[in-house]
């Protein structure tokens, strides 16, 4: 890291400061929106298969594998609080994302899994309302199998609320106390 980016927060000029959170914020927003965008275009309309129960499988691993690349990427980043933000706002979309298109897509191949059909949208309310826990109860899984997808989001929803949080502190934890400490302002010769 250059000294330039072990720079502290607090000792940035402002310029800095707005220059950095613009970042921060633009790529807070622009992410979630592109996930979003993808989710309402990517071509779901095709049936669940065993074959696309495995792309379900294979978007936990990279799921999991963004979580340790993220962890990792905090630990070395020169404004690791900032940073943790910036994974959430990645990893909560692309988490729940993930649970709505496979409840679109077993709706859609399996009529009754639901108690009412699925949109998208209807998929993604039913995935934040088991996320937040609120369950309103307007749409409940019907069948077996959507009952146990509905089980394993409600446990990993517990882990990335758990373990993943845990994960993510601990990194900016980690990173805070593997920065170098502040040198004190130099001081004009004449002052000496």
């Amino acid at each position: 890291m250059s000294a330039d980016a072990t720079t502290s927060y607090a000792r940035m000029e402002p310029r800095q400061r707005r220059r950095l959170l613009l970042g921060a914020v633009l790529r807070a927003v622009v992410t979630p929106a592109v996930l979003l965008v993808l989710y309402y275009t990517l071509p779901l309309d095709h049936p669940l298969t065993p074959a696309k129960a495995g792309w379900f499988v294979l978007g936990f691993l990279v799921f999991a594998a963004a979580v340790t690349w993220q962890v990792y990427s905090i630990t070395r980043s020169a404004h690791p609080r900032l940073r943790a933000i910036e994974a959430l706002v990645v990893l909560v979309p692309v988490f729940l994302l993930m649970f709505a298109g496979t409840y679109y897509l077993l709706a859609a191949d399996h009529q009754g899994s639901f108690t009412q059909p699925l949109s998208r949208t209807d998929a993604l309310y039913f995935t934040v309302t088991v996320f937040a826990t609120v369950g309103f109860g307007d749409i409940a899984a019907k069948t077996t199998t959507a009952r146990v997808l509905v089980t394993l989001q409600m446990i990993a929803d517990l882990v990335l609320v758990g373990l993943v949080a845990k994960l993510l502190l601990g990194a900016v934890q980690v990173a805070v106390h593997r920065a170098p400490p502040p040198t004190p302002p130099a001081t004009p010769p004449e002052e000496r």
